[in-house]
């Protein structure tokens, strides 16, 4: 059965952390969906690559979905300002579903009200709002929050993202066929 992701996309994503975890969840068979916020179609990252998202939502439904995933970059600031992102973190939570956040994106978890009591690690840069991040740890798994520092650490999030999603066996065959 395939897996999908919703990828929440907006101007200012980190492009390291939004496109290694997409290509290894792609490698592993995920149907990965690419969101905008805005309504456009090209969204352009903080290094000025331009990406095409499939859609532009208005409400997202989690049923539809397996992960949610929230890239970081200057883009969370929009995506904090949105609102959406952290009803839809609420929402997926409230479903039993994983959500994954990347950088700065645990800001998004910690408006959805989602951090009490968690463990959970996040770029240096949040630290005054996020003083109990563990950021000696470059991915931290808690129930079902899935963390990381930042754009070092893509691809060994990316590769927890595919061991959460299709199990270790498929964690080890995507290492060992990009030499990870």
């Amino acid at each position: 059965m395939t897996k999908s992701v919703l990828v929440v996309v907006e101007s200012g994503f980190e492009e390291i952390e939004l496109v290694t975890p997409v290509d290894l969840l792609r490698r592993a068979g995920a149907a990965v969906t690419l969101a905008s916020l805005t309504g456009s179609t090209l969204v352009t990252g903080r290094c000025q690559m331009t990406l095409q998202v499939e859609i532009a939502p208005v409400e997202i439904d989690a049923a539809q979905y397996d992960l949610l995933f929230l890239p970081g970059g200057p883009g969370v600031k929009l995506m904090r300002a949105d609102g959406r992102p952290a009803r839809w973190a609420a929402e997926f939570v409230a479903s039993g579903k994983p959500i994954a956040a990347l950088c700065a994106a645990p800001l998004i978890l910690l408006d959805a009200g989602l951090l009490r009591g968690r463990r959970f690690t996040a770029h240096f840069s949040t630290e005054s709002d996020l003083p109990g991040a563990q950021r000696n740890e470059a991915v931290v798994e808690d129930g079902l929050l899935i963390t990381s520092r930042g754009a070092g650490t893509a691809l060994e999030f990316g590769l927890v993202l595919v061991r959460r999603l299709f199990g270790e066996e498929k964690a080890q065959e995507i290492r060992r066929a990009i030499m990870a």
